[in-house]
C-alpha cells in the first residue's frame, strides 16, 4: 500500500514529463500549415519552431528558484498551468505574435518541468527503486513524443485547420497533470529543510514508516553540515557534483543525439534514401528511442547507472564510428545507415537516455538540489540549442563523414568520464551520496 502511494505520485510528476515531450514534438505536424497560414520567411519560420526552444533554456535556467521558494509541488502545480494555457491559447491564437508567446509559455514548462519533476521524484523515492522511478520521468518524454507523432497523424485531416486540433489536444493531459497535482504531498525534504519537521516526518512515514527517524535525523544533519557552509551553488565544496552535472548534460548532447532525432529524414536522404523511406525510418527511431528507454528505466536499480553508461558508451562509440566510415566511404548499402542509427538509438535511450535525469537528480545536497538541478538541466537545454542549430552547417560543410566522426570522438571521451569520474548511486540514500561527493 505504501510502495503503491510513492509510485501514483511518481507517476503524476512524470506526467509533466510526458507533457515535455509532447510539446516538443506536436509542433512538427504543424508546422507547414503555420508558415502558409502567416506567409513566414525562413528567418521567421526558424524563429516560431525555435522559440518554446528558447523559453525552455530560460525555464531550466531559472526553474529551480521557485522550487526552493514555492516548494516543490506548488511549482509542478504552476507548470501544469503553463502547459494547460500555451496549448489553449496557441490552438486558439489569431495571429502569429500571440503564437509565439503561447509557444513560449509552453517552452518554460518544458524547461522547469526538466528541474522539478525529476527533483521531487528523487526527493520522494526510496534510495533500492530511486532510479526506476526517476527513470519514469525519460520514460514519458519519449512516450509523450510517440504520441505526439501519432495525435498529428490521427488529427492530419480533421477540420478546416488541422493544426489547430493538433496543437489543442495537449490541453487534455495538462488539465489531467494539474489535477492529479492535488492529490501529491510537497516534498519532505524541501519541509524539513524549511522547518515543517512534523508535516516533512508524516510524508517520510508513508514513504518508509520503518526508517522514518533514521531518514529525518539524517536530513537534518545534512541541513546543519549545510548551513555552515555557503549555499551558493559555486562554492567549493559543491565542485564536485557541479563538475559532474556539467559533463553529463554536455556529454548527454555532443553523442549527437538531438541532431539525429530532429534532422533523420535529412541524414537518411543524404545517404540516398528517398523521401518516403526517410520519413518510415524517422518513425522507427521514435519506437526504438521508447523501447530500449523502457528497458534501461527498468534494470538502472539491478545493474547501477555505471553499468548502463559503459554498456551504452562503448555502443555508441562503435555505431557512430561506422555511420562516419559509411559516409567516408559512401558504401551506404540501402538501409546500412539507418539500421546502425537505430541501434546508435537503442544503445542511447539505454544508457544517456535512461541515467541522465536520475543521476543529476541525486548527486546534489539537500540545501541546493534544485539550484544543481537547473544547472544540468540548462547545461543540457544550451547543448541541445547549439547542436540543433549548428548540425545543418556543419553537416554541408564538413561533410557527413566528420560530422559523425566529431560525435564519436566524444563518446571516447565520455567512456574515459564514465571510467575515471563517475561515481556510483545504486541503492544509496541522498544523504549518502552528498557524504561521498561535497566535502564539508
Amino acid at each position: 500500500m505504501v510502495q503503491r502511494k510513492v509510485l501514483f505520485w511518481s507517476i503524476v510528476t512524470a506526467l509533466g514529463g510526458f507533457l515535455f515531450g509532447f510539446d516538443t514534438a506536436v509542433i512538427s505536424g504543424a508546422e507547414k500549415a503555420l508558415q502558409q497560414l502567416w506567409h513566414l520567411s525562413p528567418v521567421a519560420h526558424g524563429f516560431t519552431i525555435s522559440i518554446a526552444l528558447i523559453g525552455t533554456v530560460l525555464g531550466a535556467v531559472f526553474g529551480g528558484i521557485p522550487s526552493d521558494a514555492l516548494g516543490r509541488r506548488q511549482t509542478l502545480r504552476w507548470i501544469a498551468v503553463l502547459y494547460l494555457v500555451s496549448a489553449v491559447g496557441a490552438a486558439l491564437a489569431p495571429a502569429w505574435v500571440p503564437f509565439l508567446v503561447f509557444r513560449f509559455l509552453g517552452g518554460l514548462g518544458v524547461g522547469a518541468s526538466s528541474v522539478t519533476a525529476p527533483l521531487y521524484i528523487s526527493e520522494i523515492s526510496p534510495a533500492r527503486s530511486r532510479g526506476k522511478l526517476v527513470g519514469l520521468f525519460q520514460f514519458n518524454i519519449v512516450f509523450g513524443i510517440l504520441v505526439a507523432y501519432l495525435s498529428n497523424y490521427l488529427l492530419a485531416g480533421v477540420g478546416h485547420e488541422p493544426w489547430r486540433l493538433m496543437l489543442g489536444v495537449q490541453a487534455v493531459p495538462a488539465l489531467g497533470f494539474l489535477l492529479f497535482l492535488f492529490q501529491v504531498p510537497e516534498s519532505p525534504r524541501w519541509l524539513l529543510l524549511h522547518g515543517r519537521i512534523e508535516e516533512g516526518s508524516e510524508v517520510l512515514r508513508i514513504i518508509g514508516p520503518d526508517t522514518v527517524d533514521a531518514d529525518v535525523a539524517a536530513i537534518l544533519t545534512s541541513q546543519a553540515s549545510a548551513g555552515q557552509h555557503s549555499e551558493s551553488l559555486w562554492s567549493a565544496q559543491y565542485r564536485t557534483p557541479v563538475l559532474l552535472a556539467m559533463a553529463f548534460a554536455f556529454f548527454n548532447q555532443v553523442s549527437g543525439i538531438n541532431a539525429i532525432i530532429y534532422y533523420a529524414p535529412r541524414i537518411f536522404e543524404m545517404t540516398g534514401l528517398g523521401q518516403g523511406a526517410a520519413l518510415l525510418s524517422s518513425a522507427g527511431i521514435g519506437l526504438v528511442n521508447f523501447c530500449f528507454t523502457l528497458l534501461g528505466v527498468n534494470v538502472i536499480d539491478r545493474f547501477g547507472r555505471r553499468v548502463l553508461m559503459f554498456v551504452g558508451s562503448v555502443g555508441l562509440i562503435a555505431t557512430l564510428g561506422l555511420v562516419a566510415r559509411a559516409f567516408y566511404t559512401q558504401q551506404f548499402g540501402g538501409m546500412l545507415v539507418p539500421v546502425l542509427l537505430f541501434i546508435y538509438i537503442a544503445f542511447f535511450a539505454f544508457s544517456q537516455g535512461a541515467v541522465i535525469w536520475v543521476f543529476i537528480s541525486e548527486i546534489f545536497p539537500n540545501a541546493v538540489r534544485a539550484k544543481g538541478q537547473a544547472l544540468g538541466s540548462s547545461t543540457h537545454w544550451v547543448m541541445a540549442t547549439v547542436i540543433a542549430f549548428t548540425f545543418p552547417w556543419f553537416a554541408e560543410h564538413l561533410g557527413g563523414g566528420n560530422t559523425f566522426a566529431f560525435f564519436c570522438a566524444m563518446m571516447v571521451l565520455q567512456l574515459l568520464f564514465v571510467w575515471r569520474f563517475m561515481p556510483e548511486t545504486k541503492g544509496t540514500s541522498l544523504e549518502q551520496v552528498e557524504k561521498t561527493l561535497v566535502f564539508h
